[in-house]
C-alpha cells in the first residue's frame, strides 16, 4: 500500500491519465500561500495537445471530486506538459527527444553536450559536436552511464530543411 499522498494520487489517476492515451510523468503537491496547488505533468510520444490536455483535466477533476485523496482543504488542479528544458530519466523520454541536443551528467562526473540520434532498449547514440572546427564524433553511452540528462533549447538551430534549402540556393 502506498505511504505517501503522491503515491496514492498517482495510484488513482494514473489509469484515468493512460486512459487518455497519455502517460502521467509527475505528480506534485505544493503549497502556495495560504493555497495547495496539485500539479500533474502529462505526455506521450506525439506530444499532447490542449483539447487533450483539457480532457484529462476534466477527468481528474472529477475523479478527485469524488474522492477524498486530496482532503477537505482547497485546491488548485494544474495539468500541463513537461517543458522546453525537460529532465531525461525513463527511456520514453529519451525516445521523445530525438534530434534534440541534450545536456549529461555522466556516472563518471565527466559533463557531456550531444544530440541525440537513436535511442534503443540498452542505450543511446548520440552526436558530438565538434569543437573549434572540428568535425562532430559519435557516442554510444547506455543508460547506466547517464546519472542525469535534461533537454536543452535551441535558439538558432539550423534544421536538415533549411541545410537543403542553402544547398539549393548555392547551386542555383
Amino acid at each position: 500500500m502506498s505511504t505517501t499522498q503522491s503515491e496514492r494520487l498517482r495510484e488513482l489517476l494514473e489509469p484515468l491519465v493512460t486512459s487518455q492515451g497519455l502517460d502521467l510523468e509527475e505528480i506534485a503537491v505544493d503549497s502556495v500561500g495560504r493555497k495547495r496547488v496539485l500539479r500533474v505533468v502529462v505526455d506521450s510520444d506525439t506530444g499532447a495537445d490542449l483539447d487533450q490536455i483539457a480532457d484529462v483535466s476534466r477527468a481528474l477533476s472529477a475523479k478527485l471530486d469524488e474522492t477524498d485523496a486530496m482532503g477537505d482543504l482547497a485546491y488548485d488542479l494544474e495539468v500541463g506538459t513537461p517543458g522546453a528544458e525537460r529532465l531525461l530519466t525513463e527511456p520514453r523520454h529519451y525516445r521523445r527527444a530525438v534530434d534534440r541536443l541534450a545536456k549529461f551528467q555522466l556516472a563518471d562526473g565527466e559533463e557531456l553536450l550531444a544530440r541525440i540520434l537513436d535511442v534503443d532498449d540498452e542505450g543511446l547514440h548520440l552526436e558530438v559536436p565538434g569543437v573549434k572546427g572540428r568535425k562532430a564524433k559519435e557516442r554510444r553511452l547506455g543508460f547506466p552511464e547517464i546519472a542525469k540528462a535534461r533537454v536543452q533549447v535551441e535558439f538558432n538551430r539550423k534544421d536538415k530543411a533549411d541545410k537543403t534549402d542553402m544547398k539549393e540556393e548555392e547551386e542555383a
